[in-house]
């Protein structure tokens, strides 16, 4: 048996995951898992701290692991052995997670992304959305701020709306200005979420109409958790009868698929180079 470990370093947290495989790097199992917030600290101090905390959880010491894999932004890992394209990750993440998924919307605390997939994890096409739109999770944590609500009680609250308000759905500068007048007008917080959910999922679910996505497509990255976007989604997919094709999912481990698929192609990594360079646990 051998340990992985996967690093999603993201833009406004960072995602560990630690794996076991067998000697033959099949049996992939996850061990233990750490999320944390950047918060405007170091985010390669943060990184080592969460990374020190998984393994101490798990009482498993760094040179245990045979293979420290990142994505994202973990070049910042001085220790890593290898480094994963973040779409290749995610798309492995995501097979792991729900093995019938052949998309991914990776929705970020920046921008998002839709790609999608075959059964073996190989990204066969991609759209990106720009990083001022107001469709990322920033934009999110910005607006729940202003509202005075907290992150986790974003999605419930929109899932309760029974009249959503229409925002900008290109410029998160117009859409937080539109948010501001609703809240002058007494529109609810509900109500509110509610329109910039579908607001984003109108611009998600047309990236996966430009990849061809068709089936299950797995949700991932730090807004995967919120329940109300997931549902817009399903939604705004439901709207057009013949082109509902899509089936939109998340997964409680949804926000860890790069870290995931990161350290699962560690352990192909390690396996393929030869079990002797690595660490045996």
């Amino acid at each position: 048996m051998f340990y992985t470990m996967g690093i999603d370093v993201g833009a406004s947290s960072v995602k560990t995951v630690l794996m076991s495989f067998d000697d033959r790097g099949g049996s992939e199992k996850i061990v233990g898992y750490e999320l944390s917030k950047f918060r405007k600290r170091d985010p390669l101090e943060i990184t080592d701290q969460t990374i020190k905390k998984l393994l101490d959880t798990h009482k498993v010491k760094l040179e245990d692991i045979a293979y420290v894999a990142t994505t994202g932004e973990g070049e910042i890992v001085s220790y890593r052995r290898g480094h994963f394209y973040s779409m290749t990750a995610h798309a492995r993440g995501a097979i792991f997670l729900n093995p019938e998924a052949r998309a991914v919307v990776d929705a970020g605390a920046l921008h998002s992304k839709a790609l999608q997939m075959d059964e073996r994890s190989k990204v066969l096409s991609y759209r990106m959305t720009s990083q001022c739109a107001s469709g990322s999770g920033q934009f999110i944590e910005n607006i729940s701020r202003y509202l005075g609500i907290t992150l986790d009680e974003v999605g419930k609250l929109s899932t309760e709306a029974d009249n959503p308000e229409v925002v900008s759905g290109i410029c998160a500068v117009l859409a937080e200005t539109d948010v501001i007048n609703m809240v002058s007008r007494g529109i609810s917080a509900a109500n509110i979420l509610k329109g910039i959910h579908l607001s984003m999922a109108r611009r998600l679910v047309n990236l996966l109409r430009l990849v061809k996505a068709s089936g299950k497509i797995l949700v991932t990255g730090g807004l995967a958790n919120d329940l109300g976007l997931v549902k817009a989604m399903q939604e705004v997919a439901e709207e057009d009868k013949k082109k509902n094709t899509l089936e939109i999912l998340s997964h409680e481990l949804s926000a860890y698929a790069g870290a995931i698929g990161a350290a699962i192609w560690g352990g192909f990594r390690h396996v393929k180079l030869g079990a002797g360079q690595g660490k045996h646990a």
